[in-house]
Order: structure tokens, then C-alpha cells, then sequence
């Protein structure tokens, strides 16, 4: 799991893991959701990778456009 940079300073997200087809979340409370393509769509994922690798924006796109369209939670 790489660490999320947090440039904003008020993210919920501190990790992320990128796969071809998926990512995973992992928040502040230790709780890890796996979003994939099947579960929210191809052009999110590829948003997704893109906020974690730059640390900025990954909470907020999950809360406002992912919402609850994750494959699974650990």
C-alpha cells in the first residue's frame, strides 16, 4: 500500500493501491475498499489512480461521485 500524500491536509484516504483494472482505498479508520472496473466504471478508476498518485482529491471525488460503488470493504 503506498501512502497517500494528503496535499490538502484533511483527507480521510492515507493509502492507495493501483492495479491494472482496480485500486484499492485504505481510510483513516483502517477500513480498505477495493473499487474496481465492474463496480464503478472504467473512466473513475482511471480518475481514481490519478488523485492518489498526485495526493490531492481522492476523498472528495470518492464522496461525491463514487459514493458507495465499491466491489468490496476489509
Amino acid at each position: 500500500m503506498n501512502r497517500y500524500k494528503n496535499l490538502g491536509g484533511d483527507s480521510g484516504v492515507i493509502g492507495y493501491s493501483i492495479e491494472v483494472d482496480s485500486i484499492e482505498v485504505q481510510f483513516h479508520d483502517g477500513s480498505i475498499y477495493g473499487y474496481t472496473v465492474a463496480s464503478t466504471g472504467l473512466a473513475n478508476i482511471n480518475k481514481m489512480k490519478i488523485l492518489a498518485e498526485r495526493g490531492e482529491g481522492l476523498n472528495s471525488f470518492i464522496s461525491r461521485v463514487v459514493k458507495k460503488n465499491f466491489a468490496y470493504k476489509r
